[in-house]
């Protein structure tokens, strides 16, 4: 890969005892996505912005760490954006070249994260946008954050700015679900956005793991699935 590749890093802080639920930990990482999206250092003259730029010209990479203890204070003293969402917390940070990972995250663990939803979870609220995975892939918890926060990305990117507004004053409220087999294969007949992964790990080339069905990007132009 070129060294001049940007890289957005997401950690994830899962503590020797207290590990967050599966499902909490996808929808923060989501969130965490879309805040330092609409964060006001990452457009415009922001000192963010560049960098921003630059990643989401190429291809839009998505890096899931853990940390516990002295290692996430560590990372939380670095510039970014922290994310809580019932059990879990996640700090997202400004995209940077791959061989300029600060080494407070670039030691972190990057693998091995399988976390677990304790009870069932509930019925999404009508109206709340939904990230769907795809009931067919088996991912980690890692690979998984990383797919819905390209999902997420994805739908910020067609939104009109009214919406983003709207969403942004709603705490980018969220659900993160598994399709069933049905749903899943109807999703693929709308116009949402679709995560279609490059492969580079835990799945095949061009398997589509996310659909982003956001309810305020009906009546707007779908896009063709974008490989991340």
């Amino acid at each position: 890969m070129s060294s001049d590749e940007f890289v957005l890093t997401l950690v994830l802080q899962v503590e020797k005892v207290e590990r967050p639920a599966q499902t909490d930990a996808l929808e923060a990482g989501a969130r965490a996505v879309l805040a330092i999206l609409a964060d006001e250092r990452s457009v415009g003259e922001g000192e963010w912005a560049e960098a921003m730029r630059g990643w989401q010209d190429a291809r839009i990479r998505k890096v899931v760490r853990r940390a516990r203890g002295a290692e996430w204070r560590r990372a939380a003293a670095l510039p970014g954006v922290t994310v809580t969402g019932g059990t879990a917390v996640v700090r997202v940070f400004p995209p940077v070249p791959l061989d300029a990972v600060p080494k407070d995250l670039a030691k972190l663990q990057v693998t091995g994260t399988d976390l677990e939803d304790p009870d069932e979870l509930p019925a999404v609220e009508s109206g709340v946008p939904v990230l769907w995975v795809n009931p067919g892939l088996t991912m980690s918890t890692g690979k998984t954050m990383a797919q819905v926060g390209h999902g997420a990305h994805l739908a910020w990117l067609q939104l009109s700015d009214a919406a983003r507004k709207s969403w942004q004053e709603d705490d980018f409220r969220l659900a993160v679900r598994t399709a069933s087999p049905a749903y899943w294969q109807g999703l693929l007949a709308t116009t949402f956005p679709v995560v279609q992964d490059a492969g580079f790990t835990e799945v095949e080339p061009g398997s589509r793991t996310v659909v982003a069905e956001v309810p305020q990007l009906l009546g707007q132009d779908g896009r063709r699935p974008r490989a991340v």
